[in-house]
């Protein structure tokens, strides 16, 4: 497999704040997507979970599904408990041949909370990361032996939000343990998107792209709103609109060798931000930086 490009359909109807998109049919979005040129897409709130009904879906507008986003809870739960937990995630994924596994620790998360400050995201005492990196581990090598590439999610408003947490989380996690590396959350959660790809090239299991508007973001920590106010007010958009240079991330990627997904992913209120519109920016964007990077 070499670079495919695919999308989130979280710009066209939000799960968290229903009321983006929420009236959106699911089939107009997949026509956006396939009509953009994507080749996939990842799972929303909006498919159909039956795998035979999901794969004559995608099949009739020629999209592949990339993966799709998991709730976890092994801060809660054991690592066999989150595995059974899983089980129809993980057979609907097999079924339609993705070749990912989007994982992100939620049981204390706040990201989906507007009653909460971005601020006040919980954070993991040191002594806690040994147990959940342990667990991590063993519920990685579980999805891993179905042939599926596991690929957490690091996310404002969880407890993998900061370069500090992501040092502890590489610290005690096994190889096994992939990384969805989302330039978004990288560039406002402190973390240097460009060093994770350097420095643990075989941890890149899976790429998420989002720009962003740091100034946007800045007023949101000063006033102690919600990572949804933030979303509403526009911190997050599609490379090529907003602050992040992608001819460095394309250069990293080609540099280590990356075969996979990049997929752009950038909530925005779709009443402001029409999907179509930023998808095409955002694709036409990737793939020339990535064309000029030898990335193909």
């Amino acid at each position: 497999m070499s670079i495919r490009f695919g999308v989130s359909p979280i710009a066209w109807a939000n799960d968290d704040m229903p009321e983006l998109g929420g009236d959106t049919p699911l089939e107009d979005i997949l026509r956006d997507i396939q009509e953009v040129g994507f080749e996939g897409v990842e799972l929303g709130g909006k498919f159909p979970r039956d795998p035979a009904t999901l794969k004559a879906l995608l099949a009739r507008y020629k999209l592949d599904l990339i993966g799709g986003w998991y709730s976890g809870s092994l801060l809660v739960q054991d690592a066999q408990a989150e595995i059974a937990a899983m089980q129809d995630h993980l057979a609907l994924l097999k079924a339609l041949g993705s070749t990912v596994f989007v994982f992100a620790e939620t049981s204390n998360a706040v990201h989906g909370n507007r009653g909460v400050a971005l601020s006040d995201t919980p954070r993991l005492p040191a002594a806690g990361w040994v147990e959940f990196g342990r667990r991590l581990t063993q519920v990685a090598d579980y999805v891993q032996s179905h042939g599926i590439k596991f690929a957490y999610h690091h996310h404002l408003g969880t407890v993998v939000e900061r370069g500090e947490d992501l040092d502890a989380f590489i610290a005690h996690t096994g190889p096994s343990v992939g990384l969805t590396v989302d330039t978004g959350h990288a560039a406002l959660g402190g973390i240097d998107a460009l060093k994770v790809i350097r420095d643990y090239p075989g941890r890149v299991a899976h790429v998420h792209c989002k720009d962003v508007r740091g100034a946007t973001f800045d007023k949101v920590v000063q006033d102690r709103a919600s990572f949804l106010d933030g979303v509403l007010a526009g911190m997050f958009t599609v490379p090529g609109d907003g602050g992040l240079d992608y001819a460095q991330v394309m250069t990293e990627l080609k540099r280590i060798g990356y075969s996979g997904w990049i997929v752009i992913e950038a909530e925005q209120d779709p009443a402001l931000a029409d999907p179509r519109t930023y998808a095409e920016l955002g694709l036409r964007t990737l793939r020339n930086e990535a064309s000029k990077a030898g990335l193909q």
